[in-house]
């Protein structure tokens, strides 16, 4: 039986989970083909090195770029424990994933985080950077946002 956009989308939130053990912020993304099979996982990578732009799933479109040919992304879903940012989008869009799950929005990830400085949240909708591109990006989402807002309670006070 394939999995769920929901059970798909809890496995990132795993993902993040490992994140946030390991020190980092609690993000997460995977990539899934269209068979339901998990092809890569990335965590926030934003220790140790500090590097603000090592998203998860900037990180996850950087590797699935390297990995699979431009159509096979087409036919795959990434799921993200939150909204991609502008420039994660902008990742997903440049090397062709068809589909975007995703459970916390970027609204209410900024009202969350504040003006932490680890994370200045651009809240701008990854709807609004696909529909500005020439490519078809499917979205999904808030899905299972309460969920995916508990993984950041008291990370950013």
């Amino acid at each position: 039986m394939k999995p769920t956009d929901e059970d798909l989308l809890r496995r990132a939130f795993a993902v993040a989970a490992r994140a946030e053990e390991r020190g980092n912020h609690p993000f997460g993304a995977i990539l899934v083909g269209p068979d339901g099979e998990v092809l890569l996982e990335a965590e926030n990578g934003y220790l140790p090195d500090g590097d603000m732009t090592a998203h998860a799933e900037r990180l996850l479109a950087t590797a699935a770029s390297k990995t699979f040919e431009p159509d096979e992304l087409s036919e795959c879903t990434l799921y993200s424990s939150a909204e991609p940012c502008a420039m994660c989008a902008g990742a997903i869009y440049w090397v062709g994933i068809g589909r975007v799950v995703y459970g916390l929005s970027e609204t209410r990830l900024k009202q969350m985080t504040g003006d932490h400085e680890e994370n200045p949240t651009l809240d701008l909708p990854c709807r609004t950077v696909f529909a500005s591109g020439q490519r078809k990006v499917e979205v999904i989402g808030p899905l299972l946002e309460d969920e995916a807002a508990a993984q950041h309670e008291g990370v950013w006070d």
